[in-house]
Parts: structure tokens; sequence; C-alpha cells
């Protein structure tokens, strides 16, 4: 069973996709996050933008009752790999006990003009 997460903060998706959706399996619950953007900080640096969008992610996971010790895999998309090291230092301290999988490439473009960092997780939560 699976359950459409969109929280009331989120703006209305531009395409036909959910901003996460949780999976029922049995004992816990997976929860998928989709690719998240900046929207109040594009054009800024990307630290600015990371630090919105994990703080986003955390909103989303609490609306599907979980929470950022819960993740387990993390993507990380950069228009600019060299902000490598302005990213990791914000991602190690909203994972700093869930210390999930992660990946961390650089993208030719993202989908949101002024965007330079996305990042999608996905959790498990026990029930």
């Amino acid at each position: 069973m699976k359950t459409l997460i969109n929280p009331d903060f989120l703006p209305k998706s531009r395409g036909i996709f959910s901003p996460a959706i949780k999976v029922d399996l049995g004992n816990a619950e997976m929860i998928f996050v989709a690719g998240v953007m900046a929207r109040e900080n594009l054009n800024k640096p990307t630290e600015d933008q990371a630090e919105e969008i994990f703080n986003t992610i955390e909103k989303i996971l609490n609306a599907a009752g979980a929470s950022m010790d819960d993740v387990v895999k993390a993507q990380i998309f950069l228009t600019n790999i060299n902000d490598f090291s302005d990213v990791s230092p914000i991602r190690d301290r909203y994972f700093a006990n869930a210390k999930p999988v992660s990946t961390m490439v650089e993208v030719s473009a993202l989908a949101r003009q002024g965007a330079t960092i996305e990042i999608e997780v996905i959790a498990v939560k026990e029930k």
C-alpha cells in the first residue's frame, strides 16, 4: 500500500508527480522524497540553497511521520562539483545520526533556472 505525501506548505507540483510517497512494508514504512530544489534562495550561493532544501526535506519527512534520522539514502545533484566542500558540512549536520549512504554528482543543469543543487532521499521508519 502506498500513500501520497503532499504537505500544504509545498506549492502545487508542475507535473504529475508526488513530492513524497510512503510505502507500507509491514513492520516499517519507506518514504521516497522526490528531488527538492530551492525556491527562496534561487540564484544565491549553493550552501544557501542546500540549507533551504534540507530544511524542506525535513518538513516533508515530518509530514510523513519520519525524520532526518530515518534517511537511509541521499542523492545530491550539483551543477558545479566544486561546491562539494560547501555542501558536505551542511549534509553532515542534517545526517549526523542517520549516516545514510550518499551520492553526490555533477549534472549539466537542473529543471529550475538558478538552481545549483537538487536533493532526493529515501527514509525507512519502523512502525
